[in-house]
């Protein structure tokens, strides 16, 4: 397998924690059972932990064998998803409504192992910052650290963070330099009409009506506002209204999702679902709140560094398995937070899967765990040398 051979020894100690982890998920700032365990193996490898970053974030700091003062971040999220695990593992979730269906219990569990190698060999000269996050999953985790002065009380020249991927081949490093990952928004709009007896619907202004109106004309956004050289996703996703086959409701309610690339779309397409309610509230004689909030920025990678990541990825997984995507995700990651403040790259671990992320029988294959280690150990070699 290509890791680091010390890596590699203690592989099944990692898969041991990745599963403890992964059956007692926690989600965005509830991770204190998380953020113990990583603090108490960090500080057994003697490297110096700082908890209450970000309330439930972990911070660990280690010197390496030279003098340098060159500092470089490694980034993973502990937080779980609510939903429920439909896995059958025999270490499957033991909180109901809560699972790891996006692989940060793998995340974390990487960045252990490259600490724990980082801190038996101490091969480079600087420092490095561990960065445990809470509540990646749109709860706004990196902000939180970033606002309990995250950089200022452990400064960074660089830093980098992984994802896995179980769509793409095992044991592979992918990254996009410059502008990879999309922004994101939600909207919640509330449509306030009148209620009726279904029988008379004449007495009333009906949200229903007007939600289906609404559905319809969110659509244009992309289709007939957004340049079609721009990639832009608009997606309604829930529908909410009524509770009786006989009664026209006072109310209905409709919330979706916005991505884009660019500070320029998002605002245009926020300002056009708010024109569209504005327009159907007058039509329809009703009342229209629309509330759009943006939840993650655009993830841009350095250009140099990501560069510098794929150097090191090959150094581990070889020059076949690596490569330098032009593939831009619509997903969205709040690791962007911490690229606005410090550069950085952020890459995605191929692994055996299949089944896609946020799916209720995602499963992670701990195979990947001493590769991903490996991965982020290296950069930090190869960043801070002796």
């Amino acid at each position: 397998m290509p890791v680091l051979p010390l890596i590699e020894t203690y592989a099944d100690e990692l898969t041991a924690v990745r599963r403890d982890i992964h059956a007692h998920p926690e989600l965005g700032f509830e991770e204190e059972r998380t953020s113990s365990i990583v603090a108490e193996m960090l500080t057994s490898w003697g490297i110096e932990v700082h908890r209450g970053i970000g309330k439930t974030g972990v911070v660990g700091v280690l010197q390496g064998k030279g003098g340098g003062t060159r500092s470089i971040g490694l980034r993973a999220d502990m937080d779980a998803l609510a939903m429920d695990e439909l896995t059958n593992l025999p270490y499957a979730s033991q909180n109901p409504g809560r699972f790891h269906g996006c692989g940060h219990d793998a995340h974390t569990t990487m960045l252990l192992g490259a600490a724990r190698y980082l801190a038996e060999t101490r091969d480079f000269d600087g420092r490095v910052v561990f960065i445990f996050q809470p509540a990646e999953e749109g709860r706004g985790g990196a902000k939180a650290m970033i606002a309990d002065g995250l950089f200022e009380k452990f400064p960074c020249d660089e830093i980098y963070g992984m994802h896995n991927d179980p769509m793409a081949d095992e044991n592979t490093f992918a990254i996009k330099p410059g502008v990879e990952m999309a922004g994101a928004s939600i909207f919640e709009i509330t449509i306030n009409g009148v209620g009726s007896h279904a029988a008379h619907p004449h007495q009333s202004h009906d949200p229903v009506m007007v939600a289906t109106q609404l559905v319809q004309a969110l659509q244009s956004v992309v289709s007939r506002n957004v340049r079609p050289t721009d990639p832009a996703v608009l997606s309604v996703t829930q529908i909410h209204a009524g509770s009786a086959f006989n009664v026209v409701p006072d109310k209905a309610t409709i919330a979706g999702t916005i991505r884009c690339f660019s500070e320029e779309v998002r605002d245009m397409m926020h300002a056009r679902v708010e024109d569209i309610c504005a327009g159907l509230a007058r039509s329809f004689d009703v009342e229209i709140d629309a509330k759009v909030t943006p939840l993650f920025s655009v993830l841009k990678n350095d250009e140099a560094l990501s560069h510098a990541y794929v150097d090191a990825a090959r150094d581990i997984l070889g020059e076949d398995r690596v490569t330098v995507s032009d593939k831009l995700i619509t997903g969205s990651e709040d690791f962007s937070d911490m690229l606005a403040v410090v550069p950085g790259a952020y890459c995605r671990i191929g692994h055996k899967g299949g089944v896609p992320l946020h799916n209720s029988g995602f499963i992670v294959d701990d195979d990947m765990l001493p590769v991903g280690a490996s991965v982020m150990a290296r950069i930090v070699e190869k960043r801070l040398p002796l």
